[in-house]
């Protein structure tokens, strides 16, 4: 038998590589990590499903396969309903800190995520401090409106290397889940969105509630805590640094005169433990199936 195989009982000679992972969060947003080698077959938008899956999977807002990429770490986000992210703020912290343990963080600090080479650092404290590159406003930093069952919607489209809309709203409590869903699929954003729903609550500090798309209401989402924070200090409706509560804890964001931004926070190790026999099958025979 091939080192790392176990064998299935009642299966004859047939084997399945073992497969190690962990599990990490970011202020409570939830992932699988997985190096590329550990892996018994590719990931796929099925597998990555059937991994996040909280009932009959491990549970996670997300899979993050850690790879290398002309010498560099890369990461590859899976959000849970199978789609491949752009980039993950609270990912990037937690693969950030997944490498640093293991000695694997190149000096310069650079991981590649998406078409973006993202540079981070691990503090003394454990806290991973990441530039998270420019803030764009691809419509201009003017407000829109989007009409909703519920009425309209006014937002700041944002682009962190992926797609937010930032709303501006007195409950962004109960807003995520009144609002979110139906903003994520409007026809307005044809490759779906990320929907922040903002209250400013001094002039250092933002309460935020993030519908992610692909995900669904998270606890937290580093990339969209970036786009609420550029949006406030852009308008003037608070100053850097800023602050930001999400239901999962707290992100500090510092957003320079050319919305350059600089994302601190915690990433936590919460165990380590390979696939049991029963999903390691149904991971295998998940296959290559499409969204």
């Amino acid at each position: 038998m091939a080192r790392g195989a176990v064998a299935l009982p009642g299966r004859g000679h047939a084997t399945l590589r073992s497969m190690r992972f962990e599990k990490w969060h970011g202020t409570g947003n939830h992932h699988v990590v997985v190096d590329v080698d550990a892996l018994p077959a590719a990931m796929s938008p099925a597998r990555a499903r059937l991994l996040c899956d909280p009932f009959t999977g491990i549970g996670a807002d997300g899979v993050l396969v850690v790879s290398v990429d002309d010498g560099h770490p890369r990461m590859t986000v899976w959000n849970a309903d199978g789609s491949v992210a752009e980039n993950c703020g609270n990912g990037i912290r937690i693969v950030a800190a997944h490498l640093h343990r293991d000695g694997r963080l190149p000096e310069d600090g650079a991981v590649l995520t998406g078409q973006e080479r993202t540079v981070v650092t691990v503090l003394d404290d454990g806290a991973v401090r990441v530039r998270m590159g420019r803030a764009r406003f691809p419509a201009g930093d003017g407000l829109e409106a989007l009409t909703t069952s519920t009425g309209d919607v006014v937002f700041t489209e944002v682009s962190m290397g992926n797609p937010h809309a930032v709303v501006l709203h007195q409950d962004p409590v109960h807003a995520v889940t009144d609002l979110g869903p139906e903003m994520e699929v409007a026809p307005r954003f044809p490759h779906r969105t990320n929907a922040e729903f903002v209250r400013v609550e001094d002039d250092h500090r933002l309460l935020v509630r993030v519908w992610e798309r692909g995900v669904g209401a998270t606890m937290a989402c580093g990339t969209g805590a970036c786009a609420a924070a550029a949006v406030a200090v852009s308008t003037g409706a608070v100053e850097t640094p800023v602050e930001v509560s999400l239901a999962g804890g707290t992100l500090v964001i510092d957003v320079d005169d050319d919305l350059e931004i600089t994302m601190t926070g915690p990433a936590e190790h919460l165990y380590t433990a390979t696939l049991a026999h029963p999903l390691l099958e149904r991971f295998m025979a998940a296959g290559e199936s499409a969204v």
